[in-house]
């Protein structure tokens, strides 16, 4: 089963992207207009194949390559945390704040059930951190003239 990328970037997590594209199981997206710089986000991978326990965000620049990576784990940010208290998982059982896309048969996405709140905010502050807003620009004040002092008459 695929993993269906575009349904989960559209639907859980509505990211607030300037222009952004989902590729394979990627998303890929322009920070700000005019910037060489790109943002890519996939699903971060377990020791265990097809279960997931975050997201993965990678800034790249064109000429300079991959200039930062940091994972976004599940369970430092809520997203299953209703899900996995209905279930009756706590933190160090198995099934914990991952998703798995192992039921290719299920109606239902492999992340049904998550909250994509707290992983938007992180991923809005570090899109902030790599390109902050345009700095307001405050008018230069004028100079104020230099009076010099007539010479002394000797």
């Amino acid at each position: 089963m695929a993993l269906h990328a575009q349904q989960f970037f559209d639907d859980v997590l509505e990211l607030p992207l300037y222009q952004y594209a989902i590729v394979g199981d990627a998303c890929y997206a322009a920070l700000q207009p005019n910037s060489p710089l790109r943002l890519r986000i996939d699903f971060a991978p377990t020791v265990r194949h097809g279960e997931y326990d975050g997201l993965r965000l990678r800034v790249f620049h064109p000429e300079l390559g991959a200039l930062d990576t940091v994972i976004l784990r599940f369970a430092d940010h809520g997203t299953f945390e209703r899900r996995d208290g209905a279930r009756g998982l706590v933190a160090g059982r198995d099934g914990y704040a991952v998703f798995r896309d192992w039921h290719a048969h299920s109606s239902q996405p492999p992340w049904h059930g998550a909250d994509g709140t707290g992983l938007r905010t992180a991923i809005e502050q570090y899109a902030h951190f790599w390109l902050p807003p345009p700095a307001v620009t405050r008018p230069v004040a004028q100079p104020t003239p230099i009076t010099r002092a007539s010479p002394r008459s000797r």
